[in-house]
């Protein structure tokens, strides 16, 4: 079994500090195993919501929960959401006797009335697909071939891991965004969720998407706050410099995972995956997940101005400001662009993340980082 060490301390230190805590992600991404880890050393009661027996235990919420103490772990709570009012009010009544871990596969947005409900008493823990650093640095380009879902990154060969996605597609579509309460047509969203594939890494442009598959802009719009908060795409919000240049003020668009990026491009392999010309900017959505986890924030932005200078992503720490470039090169070399951002947003150090195995400085300022040497980024220890 892959040690899953950082999240697991992510969930404990939210478990400590709140009576409430939700583990939320996209389906498949192990929530239950991880909760299931920590209920080995932490005995507690386990609902599923999937389970008819359990269903039943909650026919009666408030009485049933109230007899409760300890650890109590909910799955699949977006099933429930009367269950928010209820945990509040146990929590309120009992302080200190009873902790709810509520195990979830869509955002606090469609979740409604969690944050009402809930709010200062729950704390927040995203989990996403393995990371590089819980595979090991030598299997980056399987990871980032079959993405970071454990089903399809431990398939027994790529032919299975292509056809586990086929089938999380397939079940997220006609199953998964129904039981959110979105019963879209199937097809439509599958023709919807290729084209974001098709536009991945680039900055969202609302009304050709609208225009290309027949649809208002502020169909668009919900159709991907649908995605978003089902944890299956990103859109990563640019920062305004205070400069006298103009920016671009429109998201950029990620996949969350490369594997279902491949798996809707029909890319089946690695070997297939570096004769694309999808490559560069699907290595760029791959170490924009790889960032956010290592640094443990999705506080993050990118800045692009209407004169085509550009900064991948920005991160604000104490003060300060530090950029990352992405390039997927071997010997890749920041040029004028990077420079440019240094000087307009005031940066205090850059990198450029790229895939190969030496830390090399540019200069005082610019250093080209392995994303192989990611999780021993000399950040970490001040942004933990």
């Amino acid at each position: 079994m892959i040690n899953r060490f950082s999240n697991m301390k992510r969930l404990e230190s939210a478990l400590a500090r709140s009576p409430v805590t939700a583990l939320l992600g996209a389906r498949q991404t192990g929530k239950t195993t991880l909760a299931i880890q920590y209920l080995k050393d932490n005995p507690g009661q386990y609902l599923d919501l999937e389970s008819h027996s359990d269903q039943l235990r909650l026919s009666n919420p408030e009485m049933y929960l109230s007899s409760l103490e300890g650890l109590v772990v909910i799955d699949e709570v977006q099933r429930r959401p009367d269950l928010f009012a209820v945990i509040r009010s146990v929590v309120d009544r009992h302080p200190g006797t009873v902790t709810f871990l509520l195990l979830g596969s869509a955002s606090p947005d469609i979740i409604k009335g969690v944050s009402e409900s809930l709010a200062g008493r729950m704390a927040f823990v995203d989990l996403s697909g393995f990371s590089v650093e819980e595979v090991g640095e030598d299997k980056i380009n399987l990871l980032w071939s079959r993405g970071g879902f454990p089903p399809s990154y431990t398939a027994v060969d790529d032919s299975d891991s292509f056809a586990w996605r086929e089938d999380f597609i397939r079940t997220f579509l006609e199953r998964d965004l129904p039981q959110l309460g979105y019963p879209l047509p199937a097809s439509t969203m599958r023709r919807f969720w290729m084209m974001l594939a098709s536009c991945h890494g680039q900055v969202l442009n609302l009304s050709a998407i609208g225009r290309a598959m027949g649809i208002s802009h502020t169909t668009v719009t919900r159709y991907l706050d649908i995605l978003e908060g089902a944890y299956v795409i990103r859109r990563l919000q640019p920062w305004y410099a205070n400069i006298r240049k103009r920016q671009v003020k429109a998201s950029k668009l990620y996949l969350r995972d490369s594997g279902i990026l491949h798996a809707l491009l029909g890319i089946r392999n690695f070997d297939d995956l570096t004769g694309n010309q999808v490559a560069g900017h699907s290595w760029e959505g791959f170490v924009v997940e790889e960032v956010i986890q290592a640094f443990n924030t999705d506080r993050i932005f990118f800045w692009r101005t209407q004169q085509n200078a550009e900064l991948d992503i920005l991160l604000f720490r104490h003060g300060k400001r530090f950029g990352f470039e992405i390039k997927y090169s071997e010997k890749p070399r920041p040029g004028r662009s990077a420079r440019i951002a240094i000087e307009d947003l005031g940066l205090d150090h850059l990198w450029c993340i790229y895939p190969g195995e030496e830390v090399i400085p540019i200069d005082e300022d610019i250093t080209l980082w392995p994303l192989r040497n990611l999780y021993s980024h000399p950040l970490l220890p001040e942004l933990s």
